[in-house]
């Protein structure tokens, strides 16, 4: 088949964590043999404001490890719908202008496209809902959503059957455990994007100061920290990196005892069961991770095995304290994690689940009619 995706940017990472997930789809589903195809808008803002920090080499260091992907770049949405004509099929992220999205869904009800689908990996859907609204989603054939409860608000929009969940997964062709024998750890590693006030006190409270009672030093990676989260990592004793390319995370995890996960607001309170891209990362590299609060309302994991949840920052020290000092805990919750992982959370899980998908809109005897309006 000829595979067409349109994202913000398979090129940058850098607060992308969209990104992450993709490459690594894309290059499975090369791998079965289909043709692939990547387009992203010029001046794509993640993109531009990789290259202002890091220049071209940042972008290098971005996809050094997919040399099976060349993603292109198209400067008007005329141009980005003559490039799929004919594609079997056309997958369209929500980071997308609400123009591009109207125009792809055109060209299929004009039969230039055999399947359309929207993939939606955000909470706008129940944070903005006027926001998703403005996608003209008329022309598309089913939606893919990121977990359950998203799903679930499409379906209340009139979807029904059409709205499939697609999770992320690890791509572990790139994230696995250390091939070498296994080098010294220490302390804590985090990576993630300050970004919008979503978490701040959720950090505070899970992360930054068990961290420090726990007595365990703590690196910090990512983007958008300004001056005054970048005093709390100082106040906390934390080290700041910066942004690191998504290729060097394992190398980043094979260097500490263990990770957090802090979820974003609104996936614990509007869109339980949906995980961050670093969990299934993390574990996949057979990093030992203590959580936060967050309700695995989806059966994904085995909270307990796959990773520690903490109820509270007091619970969340006494996780990090034994994990600092227990090896044989350190050991079974990374071979548990992994092995989940191996058996449920791969790209290549997620490629052969979207092929299926495909397969079931374009077999079925009784597909429903397409939508004739936005949701």
């Amino acid at each position: 088949m000829r595979i067409v995706y349109f994202t913000h940017s398979l090129a940058s990472c850098w607060n992308h964590g969209n990104a992450h997930f993709l490459r690594g789809v894309l290059r499975e589903l090369a791998g079965l043999g289909h043709a692939i195809e990547a387009y992203e808008p010029e001046g794509a803002w993640s993109r531009e404001n990789l290259l202002r920090d890091h220049g071209p080499a940042g972008l290098e260091a971005s996809l050094a490890p997919y040399p099976e992907l060349s993603p292109k770049t198209y400067a008007t949405i005329e141009a980005a719908v003559e490039y799929v004509e004919g594609a079997d099929l056309v997958v369209v992220h929500e980071w997308n202008e609400p123009a591009l999205v109207a125009a792809l869904g055109r060209a299929r009800k004009g039969g230039r496209i055999d399947t359309l689908l929207f993939h939606d990996t955000h909470h706008r859907a129940v944070s903005a809902p006027d926001a998703m609204r403005r996608f003209d989603l008329s022309g598309y054939d089913g939606i893919l959503a990121f977990g359950e409860t998203l799903a679930e608000v499409y379906r209340s929009w009139g979807w029904g059957a059409r709205a499939y969940v697609w999770h992320e997964a690890a791509d572990t062709r790139l994230f696995r455990p250390p091939a070498e024998t296994e080098a010294p750890r220490a302390g804590l590693v985090w990576i993630g994007n300050w970004g919008d006030g979503e978490r701040t006190q959720e950090l505070e409270t899970f992360l930054f100061r068990p961290a420090q009672a726990a007595g365990l030093s703590l690196d910090i990676h990512g983007v958008r920290y300004p001056a005054e989260a970048l005093a709390t990592l100082e106040r906390y004793g934390a080290r700041y990196h910066g942004w690191a390319p998504n290729a060097a995370a394992p190398i980043l995890f094979a260097r500490a005892l263990a990770t957090v996960h802090v979820p974003r607001r609104f996936y614990v309170e509007a869109l339980p069961g949906i995980p961050t891209i670093r969990v299934f990362e993390a574990l996949a590299c057979g990093l030992p991770l203590a959580c936060a609060p967050w309700n695995d309302a989806e059966g994904l994991f085995t909270p307990g095995s796959d990773y520690l949840i903490a109820r509270d920052g007091e619970q969340m020290e006494a996780h990090l304290l034994a994990l600092r000092e227990d090896a044989s805990l350190r050991r079974s919750l990374a071979a548990h994690g992994l092995a989940t992982i191996r058996a449920r959370h791969t790209c290549r899980h997620r490629a052969d689940e979207l092929l299926a998908i495909h397969d079931s809109l374009t077999t079925s005897l009784n597909v429903p009619a397409r939508m004739e309006a936005a949701p």
